[in-house]
């Protein structure tokens, strides 16, 4: 059934139009009964998407969202949520691996076991944390559109004259006789609403005065830096944009930072412990080393030509540098390093071992053997090495085929191939473990023996301390960047403008007509209803109608 919305200053409304777009007069009243109940005034009575008589799927999907009280409950879903993944500590807060799924249990008990089970071990991440904030955004976007569209075009095209129900339903309202034509008291009435910041228009003997109507948009500005808000904090996910991790850097070393072309050079780490004196004596008691100062000397390059070129070296230029230290990161471009906590190892990082002829006892030199990027190549004295393989954490497996157990240097071995006067002309194979206590452990003579013996013709002899290098500390920092924060800021900024848009300023509006030689006036205000009966009130006594305030009121507490 088409339903006739035409009202009868020949206005044709959108279906779901509480109050004449025009006139104002109310839509849905029986003819020759008049309400004296106030009108509803918060969207100007305009027609919206989410009051269709029949909705559709896609209608209902609007509806859900454009509800204020479906959003109030997405925040306050979202805001428990955040508020448990404080609870216990998260699994992203781990420096070291650990298994999440027995960490809990055994550290909290059954509660942690939950905590775990429902996963909000890992809340911040998980994908049911995700969909909250995207029902959130798009409960933003749909409650703005449902609202901001329809009332834009109200307020962009408001007629001067309203009706006369429009204005006696308002909740500041006058009535009464004025002398002399309408239209000259209009014309009159013109210079004191304006110097009260009015924006005055006049048609013949009616009136519309307003002013702070950009009030009207703080909601929505909010909501629109929300929703910069929201895709920020949902783009922080994307590669590239924010990396919040742990890292361990080895003392004198240059590791590359993952995901980034920079690399960061440990070049010294330094600690300071508490003396005994300096202690509480709780700490004394329980006979504590408590660090003072911990400190990681670094360096940041940036990678500039073979940056993932495995064959080549990449080239670095230093950027930055910085003495890291607990509350004092290096901070370069968004990268920032916060010194999170140290761990005092001893591990090897290179070698100088001496080739000795078994036989003579002659001495051809030594050479250079790093665990984690040995040369492939070296030659000594007549002889040649080839780098056959490498074993950074010696084992062997259940076929007692030679195997590395994992990345670090605990139990380093070097397979050469090894050419030169005395071997056979295709060479000998030759297998070196720079701990001498592995080599022992290992049998690294037998082992030699199996692959041909060589190890009757040649040595290698560590004849001095300094011809080894130890890794004594390892640095742990937080590798922080977040390109994300700027939006974040953004929106943030956003909301506050919309805040102090819809807190310190009200939209007024004024209408008033003369029939007759009788004044009708209505006045609105979005808050803050005593100033509009005051400065209705001045105006009127400027006009030279004396009213008390407070019989301007119409009663009602509907906005």
């Amino acid at each position: 059934m088409i339903k006739n919305t035409k009202c009868e200053c020949g206005h044709q409304n959108p279906v779901g139009t509480v109050l004449c777009e025009a006139c104002g007069k109310p839509q849905y009243e029986e003819a020759g009964h008049s309400s004296s109940e106030l009108l509803e005034m918060r969207y100007d009575g305009v027609a919206r998407r989410s009051q269709r008589a029949n909705p559709n799927f896609i209608d209902k999907i609007w509806n859900f969202f454009s509800s204020v009280k479906v959003a109030v409950y997405l925040i306050s879903i979202t805001l428990v949520a955040a508020m448990l993944g404080t609870v216990f500590t998260q699994e992203t807060m781990f420096v070291k691996n650990f298994d999440p799924s027995t960490y809990y249990k055994q550290k909290y008990g059954t509660i942690g076991e939950i905590y775990y089970m429902l996963g909000l071990s890992d809340t911040y991440n998980s994908w049911w944390f995700i969909l909250l904030l995207v029902m959130i955004g798009a409960s933003l976007v749909i409650c703005s559109l449902d609202r901001v569209l329809p009332l834009y075009r109200a307020l962009s095209k408001q007629k001067i004259r309203k009706h006369m129900q429009f204005l006696t339903r308002q909740r500041v309202v006058y009535k009464g006789p004025v002398s002399g034509s309408g239209e000259e008291w209009v014309n009159r009435a013109i210079a004191p609403l304006k110097k009260k910041g009015y924006r005055v228009h006049t048609d013949g003997g009616a009136l519309l005065a307003e002013k702070q109507r950009f009030s009207r948009w703080g909601p929505y500005v909010i909501h629109i830096g929300l929703i910069v808000f929201l895709l920020a904090v949902l783009f922080r996910g994307l590669p590239g944009l924010h990396l919040d991790e742990h890292y361990w850097f080895p003392e004198g070393e240059i590791t590359q930072i993952p995901d980034t072309n920079y690399y960061l050079k440990n070049e010294k780490f330094t600690v300071e412990y508490y003396t005994e004196d300096e202690m509480s004596d709780e700490f004394r008691q329980k006979g504590k080393i408590v660090p003072k100062l911990f400190e990681t000397k670094a360096v940041l390059y940036k990678c500039v030509a073979s940056c993932n070129d495995p064959l080549n070296e990449p080239e670095l230029v230093e950027v930055d540098r910085h003495n890291i230290r607990v509350n004092d990161p290096l901070s370069y471009k968004g990268l920032q390093a916060y010194q999170f906590d140290f761990e005092e190892v001893t591990m090897l990082r290179s070698v100088q071992p001496t080739l000795v002829d078994q036989e003579t006892g002659e001495v051809y030199g030594k050479f250079m053997l790093r665990m984690n990027d040995p040369e492939t190549e070296y030659d000594v004295g007549p002889y040649h090495l080839k780098l056959k393989d490498k074993y950074l954490d010696f084992g062997l497996d259940e076929n007692n085929k030679p195997i590395t157990k994992s990345g670090e240097p605990n139990a380093p071995a070097f397979l050469f191939t090894i050419t030169g006067p005395g071997l056979p002309e295709d060479g000998g194979q030759f297998i070196y473990f720079p701990y001498l206590q592995q080599q022992e452990l290992f049998g690294q003579d037998k082992l030699n023996e199996a692959l041909g013996g060589i190890n009757h013709k040649l040595r290698f002899d560590m004849l001095a301390m300094e011809d080894v290098d130890f890794i004594h500390f390892t640095s742990f920092l937080n590798i922080r960047i977040d390109r994300a924060m700027p939006f974040v800021w953004t929106g943030l900024g956003i909301v506050m403008v919309g805040l102090i848009m819809g807190f310190y300023w009200q939209h007024r509006r004024i209408w008033l007509r003369i029939d007759d030689g009788i004044l009708t006036l209505g006045g609105h205000t979005t808050k803050n209803w005593f100033g509009m009966r005051r400065e209705v009130s001045s105006f009127l006594e400027t006009m030279g109608i004396e009213v008390d305030e407070k019989s301007l009121d119409n009663g009602g507490n509907r906005s």
